[in-house]
């Protein structure tokens, strides 16, 4: 992987604040050179709309556009270009998912099975359909080492579990979950799996066919990219199963006074303009990590995570939640007798940015028994030397705060 000094320096985040230490990065990533580039580039020389002019701008909009979607396919190893659907992030993609497939194939008494690790977007999508149709819902505990209890999964998924929705790596603890064994038992008893990889696909490999999924999705902001853009894979005679949940432009093949025909996939999905700058710069977002290379990433991020573990531990009064194997780079931890906004804003008046809060994962805060903590996420960009930094700017704090 590329010197990490020459690696900041593609950020231009880190050259107009270069005393931040800023370890949020489950939140939201900053974004390289290429990608700022990519978006001011589309507007400067051929800001057109796709799929419909045919002028030399809009075709070359056009192109960068579906580039994207090549590229995509490849990232995530999947066969066919169709399988991949633009959207405006994940939240959207498993909504699209829940709207687009669950209504049209769940009915009363159905199963369908999450964790308590989920974020919001993967459960309240869930509610909402469950509430209209009737259907039952189920969470995989979480056991006391920040993992999932998988020891009754033969029992929680029944006949009539028709899809299981599961975070790959959770945005609170970091634990990066058996999702292929799920998977598997999922298939043997006839239910689909959508995975999200919101908080994965940044930092491990991912592979689809390998998984065998039925559903993936993650957002561009997370992997370096836009905001405003992300993505949906299903495998296609699932995708075909679906139905739009938004109607207009683009989405249609024909539309007369009595009706209207779809489009083929993908497009079928994406109606009206899509964000068209978010999803060529997504290209490049993508192209920036195969470069360093994803295994070098997650061996250098599991070098910094551990630095991070062993030094809070060291900390008087610390309760770490993340489990101590198994986990990206992401810990959630709280200090005895210091509530966990006031050591964030603390920090943040010394130039260091954590998060603080439920994370949008208000069971499992009510599972592992608290309303809020600390969070620290890190990125291929951080250092060792911020770790330490980080490490004496709390024990700092906890003079002020004691």
């Amino acid at each position: 992987m590329k010197n990490i000094k020459k690696i900041r320096q593609d950020f231009p985040f880190f050259n107009h604040n270069p005393d931040m230490i800023y370890f949020d990065n489950a939140a939201t990533t900053h974004k390289p050179n290429s990608v700022i580039e990519s978006i001011s580039k589309y507007y400067s020389y051929y800001n057109s709309n796709v799929h419909r002019g045919i002028y030399k701008i809009a075709e070359k909009a056009t192109h960068e556009f579906e580039l994207t979607r090549d590229v995509v396919k490849d990232f995530i190893g999947s066969k066919n270009r169709e399988s991949i659907i633009f959207t405006s992030g994940a939240t959207e993609s498993i909504n699209l998912v829940a709207h687009g497939w669950g209504k049209h194939h769940l009915s009363s008494g159905d199963h369908i099975l999450l964790s308590q690790m989920e974020h919001h977007s993967n459960i309240v999508p869930w509610h909402m359909i469950a509430k209209n149709l009737g259907l039952n819902i189920d969470f995989i505990p979480i056991a006391d080492n920040g993992e999932l209890d998988l020891s009754h999964i033969d029992q929680l998924i029944t006949s009539k579990t028709k899809l299981i929705s599961i975070v790959h790596q959770s945005n609170v603890l970091g634990t990066i979950n058996p999702i292929k064994t799920i998977i598997k038992k999922a298939h043997e008893k006839g239910a689909l799996v959508l995975i999200d990889g919101a908080q994965s696909v940044a930092h491990q490999e991912i592979n689809v066919i390998d998984l065998d999924c039925d559903f993936f999705v993650f957002s561009g902001h997370k992997i370096y990219g836009p905001t405003g853009v992300g993505v949906l894979y299903s495998k296609l005679d699932v995708l075909n199963q679906m139905q739009p949940i938004v109607g207009g432009g683009e989405m249609i093949k024909e539309v007369t006074n009595t009706g209207f025909t779809l489009n083929h996939l993908p497009w079928r999905f994406e109606a009206g303009t899509p964000p068209i700058s978010e999803v060529i710069a997504l290209k490049e977002a993508i192209k920036y990590i195969q470069e360093l290379g994803v295994s070098n990433i997650f061996e250098y991020e599991n070098k910094l995570i551990k630095r991070a573990e062993n030094q809070l531990l060291d900390i008087k009064g610390i309760k770490i939640y993340s489990p101590n194997k198994n986990k990206g780079p992401t810990i959630a931890f709280n200090i005895d007798n210091i509530h966990s906004y006031d050591l964030t804003k603390v920090l943040d008046e010394m130039k260091v940015a954590i998060r603080s809060g439920h994370h949008c994962a208000q069971p499992l805060m009510d599972t592992i028994g608290i309303s809020s903590s600390n969070r620290i996420s890190l990125s291929f960009y951080n250092t060792l030397d911020e770790i330490d930094n980080f490490i004496s700017k709390i024990n700092k704090s906890l003079d002020i705060l004691i």
